[in-house]
């Protein structure tokens, strides 16, 4: 950005694309400003959502009968939820992904595989831009949470690398 070009304009600009987030419940908004020859100013804006996950559990039998066995229904704890797993792989992004460099290809990672720090586990597609991302650590593929092609939000977990 140029330094004759006021920086004001732009705090008001990035506050009312946060209002435009918040009124409009989006999870992200990205824009590019041009205002001339190599001087624009680009901008995202992002929020955390939280995914509250329902369970239902099947209702005890009516006591109108001798008493039955009912099996007992497991209640469900932090630790069913594969975010919070010892070596999960969060989303850093909203978008689309995508398990190999393109249709036919190898798939980057499967289960049981062994990768180093570094390695492209998979690609996220947001906003017509290809993401690669890295693994955060080297180990072992344990589970992979994620389908190709599914859409993620961010801080969704992707999968467990040990």
């Amino acid at each position: 950005m140029s330094k004759t070009t006021s920086h004001d304009s732009d705090v008001s600009f990035i506050k009312a694309l946060a209002e435009l987030l918040n009124a409009n419940d989006l999870t992200e908004l990205q824009v590019k400003r041009d205002y001339a020859d190599n001087d624009s100013l680009k901008v995202r804006v992002s929020r955390q959502t939280n995914v509250v996950q329902q369970v239902s559990v099947p209702a005890a039998p009516m006591a109108s009968a001798p008493a039955a066995q009912v099996p007992s229904v497991p209640t469900p704890t932090a630790a069913d939820d594969p975010a919070d797993l010892p070596g999960a792989v969060t989303s850093p992004m909203v978008g689309t992904v995508y398990m190999q460099g393109e249709p036919g290809a190898p798939a980057f990672a499967t289960v049981g595989a062994q990768i180093n720090e570094g390695d492209t586990i998979l690609i996220i597609e947001a906003m017509k831009t290809m993401n690669q991302i890295p693994a955060p650590r080297s180990g072992t593929i344990k589970r992979i949470l994620v389908e190709d092609g599914s859409p993620v939000e961010f801080g969704a977990p992707l999968m467990v690398i040990e």
